[in-house]
């Protein structure tokens, strides 16, 4: 694996708080420099840099933690374990050990299928990478094809067939071994073949350790241990005597006082082999020196397994996708975990952590992981299951594997409304598409499932939905005027498969007013108007009265009427008006100085802001004995100012 290569992590912590409370820093622990940590785009990209050349035959797995911390006054943290596997490639070839060329010597009357030697050669990689296969070269001699045969993976090198040698011979052996894309090593095996002897010496064993039908029982683990005395028995005349273990095999023979102590050299495994073979071969000369002797026994080892082999997953992490609203009950998947060691010491059972959900349950003895509840992504989109493998030795050894379960999501939740009915207030006049208000809807669902859409339904008022913006907005000029409210419908869409789901909600929209709309004069019905008044009319008298209307709404079509005219003339003046009714009343007696005609200027405002509108009449009365029909052959000329929206001119009332 090349350095600087990144590994994408698939899970970020999350924090519901906001602002520095909820942002996040990551940090690695125990990384051993091996490895680094590279945080992209505000967290949402966390990826494991590899920062130096990696070894599995020198270390094969490394473990880690990974440290999120917020960035509150108070920091909080959560951590995270990254377990990398280092795997095995082919970057090692097959070498034999150290003691080669190997010297064995065999009895000349051997039978058939003896084990004569056992080569070996090993390759530091793992799996099919360290495989290697034993073979003769083709260049030994066709004595050496004749008398041995080779296995091609044990390496085991045993007799064809039964010896009946009377004379000493000396062969050759060249082993080659061969692994995956590697060219084969030899070595060498000298094969000293002894005549027949014809006196023999025996040899006596003395068990230490337990034995059975004389084969030795020992535990594995075990330092180095005696296990049984070796002692030579037979003719005397035989001396300069020895012992040897033929073979490579984990035992030694010291010699000790005449005798031989048989040992383990090192502490046997079961796993690697459960039962061993030591030939021990006794070679001698007789006293005159002209015979050789050599004799052969088997003590068979038996290793009985301990517990010292936890279970090992063959998958440390279990990813799988599981559609919500499943059927109660549901396999998910099955785990499994092996122990190399036997027996009940090899038995495996699974369980889950006790902090595990209760809907989540695990076969004893199967691995088979079932949920027994519905489950529904919107309550929680992933579960994260930690499972344990126990052996059932004594003490038991456990190991774990997680299980990270992500919830698809179903279309089963359809748009909802933040709010049943939704009401707004708008002003008349605004522009074409000004916004009216927002129209919220979320959906619950993910992807295409929670994406939803918009539209106005039942209803001709000028509205449409803006989606981009979730927005209600107009099409046309509002007039409250004409309508002054407006109902309609909002329906709801998501984009869900197999099919769509909707909802929907009301909308009442209230136009407001704004003053737009001047006050119009029903009475008098013109300006040419004119009123008879008798001089004989008693002051307080209603003569005649003023009618306005605002087709505007509250202050806006508030009317009030107003005498424009200086306050000397009005204080002269015999009639009165009242500024909320209209009416004109007699002010005072009416006198000779009051006997002809009146026009009296009159400006009718509305109440609206900041600046009220309005219209004026002429009220024209003649005060006159006679009651006959007054006429006026044209309207008065008003000859004030124009601007009569605030302050009543100085001017005077009228020109006749």
């Amino acid at each position: 694996m090349l350095v600087g290569t990144s590994f994408l992590l698939d899970d970020q912590a999350q924090d519901r708080d906001a602002g520095q409370n909820g942002k996040l820093h990551y940090h690695l622990e125990d990384s051993d420099g091996v490895f680094s940590l590279k945080v992209e785009e505000d967290g949402r990209l966390i990826m494991l840099v590899l920062q130096t050349a990696l070894d599995r035959e020198t270390r094969d797995m490394y473990r880690m933690a990974l440290v999120a911390t917020d960035c509150g006054p108070e920091p909080w943290s959560a951590t995270a374990t990254l377990i990398v596997t280092v795997t095995d490639v082919n970057d090692n070839c097959p070498s034999f050990d150290a003691d080669s060329p190997r010297n064995v010597t065999v009895p000349g009357d051997s039978l058939k299928n003896m084990l004569v030697a056992q080569v070996r050669a090993t390759d530091q990689d793992s799996g099919l990478n360290a495989a290697i296969v034993y073979s003769l070269s083709p260049k030994v001699s066709e004595r050496v094809k004749q008398l041995f045969i080779l296995d091609s993976l044990t390496g085991y090198i045993r007799l064809t067939q039964d010896l009946q040698s009377d004379k000493s011979e000396v062969l050759l052996l060249n082993v080659l071994a061969g692994g995956h894309h590697c060219p084969p090593v030899d070595t060498q095996v000298i094969v000293s073949v002894l005549p027949k002897a014809n006196q023999e010496l025996t040899i006596k064993i003395g068990f230490i350790a337990e034995h059975q039908n004389q084969t030795m029982v020992l535990p594995e683990n075990q330092p180095p241990t005696v296990l049984a005395v070796l002692e030579l028995e037979g003719d005397s005349s035989f001396k300069g005597s020895s012992l040897a273990i033929e073979s490579e095999v984990p035992f030694t023979l010291s010699p000790q006082n005449g005798k031989y102590l048989l040992s383990t050299s090192k502490p046997l495994d079961y796993e690697m082999k459960s039962e061993h073979y030591i030939y021990v071969v006794v070679q001698g000369r007789s006293a005159e020196g002209s015979v050789i002797i050599s004799s052969r026994r088997l003590i068979r080892v038996l290793v009985i397994d301990v517990n010292d082999n936890a279970p090992h997953f063959f998958q440390s992490h279990y990813q799988l996708e599981v559609e919500e609203n499943n059927q109660p009950g549901k396999l998910l998947l099955r785990v499994s975990a092996s122990d190399a060691d036997s027996g009940y010491n090899g038995r495996v059972t699974y369980r889950l952590d006790k902090r595990t959900s209760t809907i989540f349950n695990i076969g004893p003895e199967t691995g088979q992981l079932s949920v027994s509840a519905v489950l529904d992504r919107e309550q929680q989109g992933v579960h994260k299951l930690t499972v344990f493998a126990q052996d059932s030795g004594s003490p038991p050894l456990e190991s774990v594997a997680t299980v990270s379960i992500r919830v698809l999501d179903q279309n089963d939740n359809a748009p909802a409304f933040l709010t049943p009915h939704f009401i707004f207030f708008i002003h008349e006049n605004v522009p074409p598409f000004s916004p009216v208000g927002g129209v919220g809807v979320t959906d619950l669902d993910e992807g295409e499932n929670g994406n939803t859409e918009l539209r106005v339904v039942n209803s001709t008022g000028p509205f449409v939905v803006d989606n981009t913006k979730g927005t209600l907005r107009t099409t046309n000029n509002l007039d409250r005027e004409t309508d002054d409210r407006y109902e309609l419908y909002l329906l709801a869409s998501d984009h869900g498969h197999p099919f769509a789901l909707t909802s929907a909600a009301r909308v009442t929209i209230f136009v407001e007013d704004i003053n737009d709309n001047q006050p119009k004069v029903i009475l008098p019905s013109s300006n040419s108007s004119c009123q008879t008044v008798s001089p004989a009319t008693i002051a307080g008298t209603f003569v005649t009265k003023i009618y306005a209307i605002d087709e505007d709404s509250g202050l806006n079509s508030e009317v009030t009427y107003t005498v424009v005219a200086p306050e000397s003339v009005q204080n002269s003046s015999p009639f009165r008006l009242d500024s909320r009714s209209g009416n004109i009343t007699v002010g005072q007696q009416l006198l000779q100085k009051d006997l002809g005609m009146h026009h009296l200027f009159i400006v009718v405002r509305d109440g609206g802001k900041p600046a009220p509108l309005y219209t004026t009449i002429w009220v024209n009365l003649l005060v006159n004995e006679s009651m006959g029909p007054c006429n006026l052959d044209r309207a008065p000329t008003w000859t004030g100012t124009s601007d009569l929206d605030q302050t009543p001119s100085k001017a005077p009332i009228w020109n006749n």
